[in-house]
């Protein structure tokens, strides 16, 4: 049962498989994650995506589908000694399978004591996590478990959701909510049910039954901000952090570092969005900003708060007023789409190594052109697959110093590639 102070997003959670809204590509009829569950085979498994996309949500529906035992940790609160005890309970057990929260948040000692019971099968580890699994889980650890990827919901998705509050809900049916335009809903929810769910709470606990675009972002924008590490504000404020750096302003980038560190925000989180961003909105543009950025990722680690707000400052500052270009970025995911176009195109037999006589006679190695036996350390060889030749991925920047990459490229490949 529930009280009064239940949230909205808490009474209507789905209980069964057929009631959980979104992930159709792993939950849908041919999902992978239904046929496991259908098998009643699952395995363990990392849940990697945004707030409210239902990562705790499908945990118990695994359970309560498969009639397993049922245990949860969050990783904000729980210790070794937790897991250890949750581990002994599961000895005991046939089977069982242990819910962590923000597993992301585990150090890896935490993180080391679950190996073994993983890898016996003592338990079965669902991990519900925000941040890419490749950064925060242990090697060992997530190559015993299978990474699935939530995504936000759709705006149909949402609609569904809302009806369902509308109609469902006791409490929200009897304060007769008519929304006559929900873009802003949907807008500010951003593909996050529980967002979506407290927005409904918002206009039913404030009297409103008409709700309009208008009244619904007043109301939103009443509401008291405060910054919370674990919830929407988390993304909304990294999100204008980035934004503000991309757009060179270092001051609306320095108090949105402001607002992060008065928050507690992890120093690891910053500084990895702070590397990513080197190499993703300024990239050759100014490479030093991926070393100066590397070497503030270092430093924090080492120095932690409150000398690493110090570290931090220096970086954005640099970051915002460099030069910016995306011209990488943008490369390698033209590459991608071309590898995803082509498939896997043979490599040109002059580029493969011929460490065998076999390998020799059948033409390995043979026509490969060594750079550094021709003037300028440059030979005009063929490199790509001949059905991929002159194929451009790499178009420098407006900028000085990928205009210089640009004329060294155009001296190089005029011919082959158009610079």
């Amino acid at each position: 049962m529930f009280n009064q102070k239940t949230p909205l997003a808490e009474r209507l959670r789905p209980a069964r498989l057929d009631d959980l809204v979104g992930q159709a590509h792993l939950l849908g009829p041919d999902g992978v994650l239904r046929q496991a569950i259908a098998g009643g085979n699952i395995p363990s498994m990392i849940l990697w995506g945004p707030p409210g996309v239902g990562k705790t949500t499908i945990a118990n529906i695994i359970a309560h589908e498969l009639k397993i035992p049922f245990f949860t940790l969050s990783a904000v609160s729980a210790g070794v000694k937790d897991v250890r005890e949750v581990i002994a309970k599961a000895n005991r057990l046939a089977r069982a399978i242990l819910f962590i929260d923000e597993i992301h948040r585990f150090n890896k000692g935490q993180q080391d004591a679950l190996l073994g019971a993983v890898e016996k099968g003592t338990i079965t580890l669902v991990g519900a996590t925000t941040e890419n699994p490749s950064f925060e889980v242990n090697a060992a650890l997530l190559s015993r478990c299978q990474v699935y990827t939530l995504q936000p919901l759709r705006e149909e998705e949402m609609e569904v959701l809302l009806q369902r509050a509308l109609q469902q809900d006791a409490d929200i049916r009897e304060k007769q909510l008519v929304f006559k335009e929900k873009d802003a809903l949907f807008n500010l929810a951003g593909g996050d049910a529980r967002k979506l769910y407290n927005l409904i709470e918002l206009v039913a606990d404030a009297g409103v039954q008409e709700v309009t675009n208008e009244v619904l972002t007043r109301l939103a924008q009443q509401r008291i901000a405060l910054y919370d590490k674990g919830g929407e504000q988390h993304y909304d404020i990294i999100s204008a952090f980035i934004k503000s750096i991309r757009g060179s302003d270092p001051n609306a980038a320095l108090y949105y570092l402001a607002r992060m560190i008065e928050g507690g925000e992890d120093v690891k989180f910053i500084a990895r969005r702070l590397l990513i961003l080197a190499s993703e909105d300024i990239g050759n543009a100014n490479p030093t900003a991926l070393v100066l950025a590397n070497s503030c990722f270092q430093a924090v680690n080492v120095i932690g708060y409150p000398e690493a707000e110090l570290i931090l400052s220096q970086t954005v500052v640099y970051l915002a007023t460099s030069p910016k270009s995306n011209a990488s970025y943008k490369a390698i995911k033209a590459a991608r789409q071309a590898v995803q176009a082509t498939g896997d195109l043979p490599v040109p037999l002059a580029l493969r190594n011929a460490p065998t006589r076999l390998m020799k006679e059948q033409g390995y190695g043979q026509g490969y052109q060594y750079a550094h036996n021709h003037a300028g350390n440059f030979a005009a060889m063929e490199f790509l697959p001949p059905e991929l030749s002159g194929q451009r991925f790499y178009e420098p920047g407006d900028n000085p110093r990928e205009q210089e990459i640009r004329q060294r490229l155009r001296a190089w490949w005029r011919e082959k590639y158009g610079y």
